[in-house]
C-alpha cells in the first residue's frame, strides 16, 4: 500500500508527508530532511513541462534558501543592481539603487529562473547531503487528507501514513479544506491578471529600437500607470528576460478554477499596452505566442488557521501573494524553513500538534503583513514607504525568528524555572536545577561535604552591630553570643561537572527577627559568606538573597591537623588551624544550637540608576530552614574529628591590599575571640541544594 507505520520514526526521525512539490515544499522537504525525519512528496504533475518564468528572490529569501544549503547563483540567478520606475510614456518616476543599500542585508537580492530554482531544490531535496534523501511521487494527486491521524489518500487509492501531513499544494489547495473555519474561504480575483513569457536578452540587443531596454544587465525597469504595470527584468545569468504585465482581469481572459499558467493570445497582450512607450510594445511584441502565459492574480481571505492537529499548510494554499512585492516565493520558502526548525531532530511524535501551532506563531503574522503590504504596493508609491516595506520585508532571517520562539517554547515548559542575568541566553543551570529547568535533587545525594567549623565564644555587641536594621535582635541580651567560622569543601557536584568549590561564613548564632505582625523567628544569622567560584556565588546571590563574595580558599590537612587560608589576588587575610584531630563517631545532628530554625540572611538589591544611590530595589528577611532542606537533600554523616585545639587570625590589611573587602574583612577582625568552644571537621554525603529558601515577610 505504501504505507509507514509511524512507530518507526523513532528509529529515523518522523515520517513526514507533503502535499505538493513546488517550491514551497520543495523547501520544507530540505528543511525537514536536515533534521532526520523520512520526507516524501506528492506531486500531482509530472514535472514535463516546468513554468517559464521567473522569480525574485529577495534578501530574506536567499538567507533562507543559504541556510538550508542553497546558493542560487549556482544556477543563474542575478544581483538587483537597480530599480528603475517610469510611467507608461517613458519618463523617469524613480531609481532605486539596490546596490548602494546592498551593505544592509547580509545576502543579496537576486533574479531566477523559476524553472532553475526548482530543479535545484528538487536536487537538493533528493541528493546526497545530511539526512535521508526526500522520496519524490510525481503524478501522484492527492484527494483526501486526514488531520488527525496524518494520513494522505492518492487518486488511485494508495493510502500513507506519517506523523506529519504538511500541505504545499498551492493556491486551490485540498489541505487547506482541512483546517478549521475555512468552509467559505476561496481564492477569488483582485480584479488583476498577469502575462507572462521569457525574451533572450540578445533578441532585444538585436533591434536598435529596443536595445536600451535590454543593454544594461541587472536591471530591473517597470512602466506604472494606475491600472496597468509592464516589468522586465533578467535572470539566467543575464541571458534572459522576464516579462511580468499587470493589467485589469477585464482585458483578458482566464480560467479562475485552473492553473495559473494559461495560454494567453498575443494580440491581446498588445491591445492592453498599446497606450505606453513605443520601445515597450515594441520589446512585448517579441514575445513568443507558444509560450505566452497570462496568469490570474488571486488573493484570498486570511484562514483562521494554518494548523489542524497533525496538518500544518504553507504557501499559496494558506497566503496567496500578488506580485507587487515580489514575496510569494520567499514566504513559501520561509514557511518551508520554519517548519525544519519547529520540527527538530528527534521530536517526539506526540508534541507535532505543539510544534504545529508554534510555526502558526511564527508565521501567521509575518505573512498576512506582507500580503496586505502586497496589496497596498498596486501602484506607484513614494521611495520611502518602498523602503519601510523593503526593511520589515528583507530584515528578516526566518531561521533566527522561529529558532528563538522555538526557544522561548521550550524555556516555558515544565515547571517553573529559576532565571537570573543575562536572561536572553534562557534559564540558567546551577546547584538548582539544569539548563531544562530540571532539578538536580537526586544527583545531590551523591555530592560530598568537608565541614571544618571553629566554634567561639564572643561580644553580642560587637556582633550586634552586623545586624541589619532594627527588626533583627539577639534573643539573649547578655553580652555573650556565640559564633563559628565554617569552611566547606563541596566536591561531586552535578552541576559543574562532579567537581566542586569551597566556601566559608560567619555563623551567628541566637539571633532572632521580628515580622510586622509581631511574630519572631530564630535562626542563626549569617551576615557574609565568602565563596573560591564565581558560579555559585552569582546564583546564591541571584535566587537565594545570599551576601556571598569571593575570596581564595587553600586547605592543607594532615594526619591530625587541618589548617586553612583565605586570600584574595595574593593578600591573605585569614589564618585557620585545628590540631589534635580524634576521630569520634559520627552524630547525625551536630547543629549546636537546637533552637535555630535555620539560616537567616538579609537580601537586598540596588536600584538602578545614579539619582537612585542607596535606594533598593528589593530588601527584604530570608530563612533556610533547617527542616525542610533535610527533606529535601538528606545528608549522610561519614566521619567526624573533633578538637578543642583550634585558632583562627583575620588581619583586615588595608585598602591597596583588599581594594573590595577591606571593609568586611576590617570588621570580622574586630570580633573578639574570649575562648574557642570547639572544632571539627565533618565529612559525609548529601549536599542540600538550598531550594526550600524562602523569603521571611
Amino acid at each position: 500500500m505504501g504505507s509507514i507505520d509511524p512507530k518507526t520514526a523513532s528509529q529515523g526521525g518522523l515520517n513526514i508527508l507533503i502535499a505538493g512539490a513546488g517550491i514551497g515544499g520543495l523547501a520544507a522537504a530540505i528543511a525537514l530532511r536536515k533534521q532526520g525525519h523520512r520526507v516524501q512528496l506528492f506531486e500531482r504533475s509530472r514535472f514535463a513541462n516546468e513554468i517559464g518564468a521567473a522569480i525574485h528572490l529577495t534578501p530574506n529569501a536567499n538567507s533562507a534558501l543559504l541556510g538550508l544549503g542553497i546558493d542560487a547563483a549556482k544556477f543563474g540567478a542575478v544581483e538587483v543592481d537597480q530599480l528603475h520606475i517610469y510611467n507608461p510614456a517613458g519618463k523617469t518616476l524613480a531609481i532605486v539603487d539596490h546596490k548602494s543599500r546592498a551593505d544592509r542585508w547580509r545576502t543579496k537580492w537576486s533574479l531566477v529562473h523559476r524553472a532553475h530554482l526548482h530543479e535545484g531544490l528538487k536536487n537538493v531535496a533528493q541528493g546526497s547531503g545530511p539526512g535521508i534523501p526526500a522520496e519524490l511521487h510525481t503524478a501522484s494527486k492527492v484527494v483526501d487528507i486526514d488531520p488527525e491521524a496524518a494520513t494522505i489518500t492518492l487518486e488511485n487509492g494508495q493510502v500513507f501514513h506519517g506523523d506529519v501531513v504538511i500541505g504545499a499544494d498551492g493556491v486551490h489547495s485540498l489541505a487547506r479544506t482541512k483546517l478549521p473555519g475555512t468552509k467559505e474561504i476561496e481564492p477569488f480575483s483582485s480584479g488583476k491578471n498577469a502575462f507572462r513569457f521569457l525574451l533572450s536578452r540578445k533578441v532585444a540587443q538585436e533591434d536598435p529600437e529596443t536595445k536600451s531596454l535590454a543593454d544594461i544587465p541587472s536591471i530591473c525597469s517597470m512602466w506604472d500607470s494606475h491600472d496597468k504595470r509592464v516589468v522586465i527584468y533578467p535572470c539566467a545569468n543575464n541571458e534572459i528576460l522576464n516579462f511580468v504585465c499587470i493589467h485589469p482581469d477585464t482585458l483578458s481572459k482566464v480560467n479562475t478554477g485552473a492553473d495559473w499558467d494559461q495560454e494567453a493570445s498575443k494580440d491581446a497582450l498588445l491591445e492592453v499596452y498599446k497606450d505606453f512607450k513605443p520601445e515597450v510594445v515594441k520589446i512585448l511584441a517579441k514575445a513568443d505566442p507558444q509560450t505566452l502565459k497570462v496568469w490570474p492574480l488571486f488573493d484570498m481571505q486570511k484562514p483562521p488557521t494554518w494548523v489542524n492537529g497533525r496538518l500544518a499548510v504553507l504557501g499559496d494554499a494558506v497566503h496567496p501573494f500578488l506580485p507587487y512585492r515580489a514575496s510569494g516565493g520567499a514566504m513559501a520558502i520561509e514557511d518551508g524553513v520554519s517548519l525544519g526548525v519547529m520540527l527538530s531532530k528527534d521530536l517526539d511524535p506526540a508534541e507535532v500538534p505543539e510544534r504545529l501551532k508554534l510555526y502558526e506563531e511564527a508565521r501567521y503574522t509575518r505573512a498576512t503583513t506582507i500580503q496586505q503590504m502586497t496589496r497596498d504596493s498596486d501602484g506607484p508609491q513614494p521611495v520611502d514607504e518602498i523602503r519601510r516595506m523593503e526593511d520589515y520585508i528583507y530584515g528578516h532571517d526566518e531561521y533566527d525568528h522561529s529558532t528563538n520562539l522555538l526557544r522561548k517554547h521550550i524555556w516555558s515548559q515544565g515547571a517553573p524555572k529559576y532565571w537570573r542575568q543575562p536572561v536572553v541566553f534562557g534559564p540558567m543551570p546551577g546547584p538548582r536545577q539544569d539548563w531544562y529547568g530540571r532539578d538536580r535533587v537526586q544527583k545531590s545525594l551523591k555530592a560530598t561535604f568537608e565541614t571544618v567549623s571553629i566554634r567561639f565564644k564572643t561580644s553580642r555587641t560587637c556582633l550586634q552591630n552586623l545586624l541589619p536594621n532594627d527588626s533583627w535582635s539577639f534573643v539573649n541580651q547578655g553580652t555573650v553570643a556565640y559564633a563559628s567560622f565554617s569552611q566547606t569543601k563541596l566536591h561531586r557536584m552535578d552541576w559543574l561537572g562532579g567537581g566542586g568549590y569551597r566556601h566559608i561564613g560567619l555563623y551567628i548564632e541566637g539571633v532572632q527577627y521580628k515580622k510586622k505582625n509581631g511574630e519572631t523567628v530564630e535562626g542563626t544569622y549569617l551576615p557574609i559568606l565568602f565563596e573560591s567560584l564565581t558560579d555559585p556565588i552569582v546564583s546564591g546571590r541571584e535566587e537565594l538573597g545570599m551576601p556571598k563574595l569571593y575570596t581564595a580558599i587553600d586547605a592543607h590537612d594532615r594526619s591530625n591537623s587541618h589548617h586553612l587560608t583565605t586570600s584574595w589576588q595574593g593578600a591573605v587575610w585569614g589564618h585557620f588551624h585545628l590540631e589534635d584531630l580524634e576521630d569520634q563517631e559520627p552524630e547525625m545532628n551536630t547543629n549546636p544550637n537546637p533552637s535555630s530554625v535555620g539560616i537567616l540572611v538579609h537580601r537586598y538589591f540596588p536600584k538602578v540608576g545614579h539619582e537612585n544611590k542607596g535606594v533598593p530595589e528589593a530588601e527584604y528577611p530570608v530563612i533556610v530552614p533547617h527542616a525542610e532542606e533535610a527533606k529535601v537533600v538528606p545528608s549522610k554523616i561519614t566521619r567526624l574529628r573533633t578538637t578543642k585545639n583550634a585558632r583562627f587570625e583575620i588581619d583586615g590589611l588595608n585598602w591597596t591590599q583588599l581594594p573590595t573587602l577591606h571593609h568586611i574583612i576590617s570588621r570580622l577582625a574586630e570580633i573578639p575571640v574570649d575562648e574557642v568552644v570547639g572544632a571539627k571537621i565533618v565529612e559525609g554525603e548529601g549536599v542540600p541544594d538550598v531550594s526550600v529558601a524562602k523569603r521571611l515577610e
